[in-house]
């Protein structure tokens, strides 16, 4: 049965994005594998489903699918893709949307130069809503690994969050690090791992090793989780541009029971029919 995509990317975080509304899809986790392979497939860090609004609050549903098969609530980076998607083909001429996920319901605003604003809701703080085995919510978490202690914060934006601050993200220990507390038990979900470095209170660096992904060009739940840490740490002003491997991210997040606004750009690469 052929397939028609569209290959996209938020900061060169890359995507297959699939036209659900228009054309049945069926997917599996194996079929996602496939897509998601740079070999064999088309290639991808996320896999993202565009499927008809379940009812008549939302216009769209919203579903991503990991590298490695599995589905997952949240991506930032995709969300805005997303957008551009929906209106590049015709799906829709909004420029205001809301889609539902399998976290809740995002809000997506077609900015006037064509980047994409995403509501990404008010972050979850508590331990077991991120969810984190700890006896009580902190600013700082303690782990050991097998390269040694490990203090981070903790957040969940759909999709739970690690964010370890250090010197300089560039010489982090992201491929060796990331995996240990990807995989965590404590993380029953497992866990996205952000290494933060702080430039000064507007200003952040940052590099993301994805559960189920490894380390991709960028995360904008990742860069909202750091935000967020940072914050609450005190290290950040309300508006703070990050730079990824990939480009820069602006968040902005005023406090606790506020939701996180991510502005940044959506870019279309080509379109390819698959044989699946």
């Amino acid at each position: 049965m052929p397939l028609r995509f569209s290959k996209m990317h938020g900061l060169g975080n890359d995507f297959v994005v699939i036209d659900g509304v228009r054309q049945q899809v069926t997917l599996d986790a194996a079929t996602v594998r496939r897509l998601a392979d740079r070999h064999t497939g088309i290639g991808c860090d996320q896999l993202l489903l565009v499927e008809p609004a379940p009812d008549a609050s939302v216009d769209f549903r919203y579903r991503i699918f990991n590298a490695d098969g599995g589905e997952v609530e949240q991506c930032g980076n995709g969300a805005r893709c997303f957008a551009r998607f929906v209106r590049d083909q015709g799906l829709t001429a909004k420029t205001d949307l809301r889609v539902v996920t399998a976290a809740g319901t995002l809000r997506l605003q077609v900015e006037a130069d064509g980047q994409v604003t995403v509501d990404m809701g008010v972050p979850e703080l508590e331990p077991a809503q991120i969810p984190f085995t700890a006896p009580a919510r902190a600013l700082r978490y303690a782990l050991d690994t097998d390269l040694g202690p490990v203090t981070f914060g903790a957040v969940a934006l759909g999709n739970p969050h690690a964010v370890l601050l250090v010197d300089d993200p560039a010489t982090a220990p992201v491929a060796a690090l990331g995996p240990l507390l990807e995989s965590h038990p404590r993380f029953p979900r497992r866990v996205n791992v952000g290494f933060l470095g702080v430039v000064d209170r507007g200003h952040a660096r940052l590099r993301v090793f994805e559960r189920g992904v490894g380390e991709t060009r960028a995360c904008g739940s990742g860069a909202c989780a750091a935000v967020v840490v940072g914050r609450l740490q005190g290290l950040f002003d309300p508006t703070v541009a990050v730079d990824l491997t990939g480009g820069r991210l602006v968040i902005s997040w005023l406090g606790e029971g506020e939701p996180v606004r991510m502005t940044g750009p959506a870019t279309h690469v080509f379109e390819g029919l698959i044989e699946l």
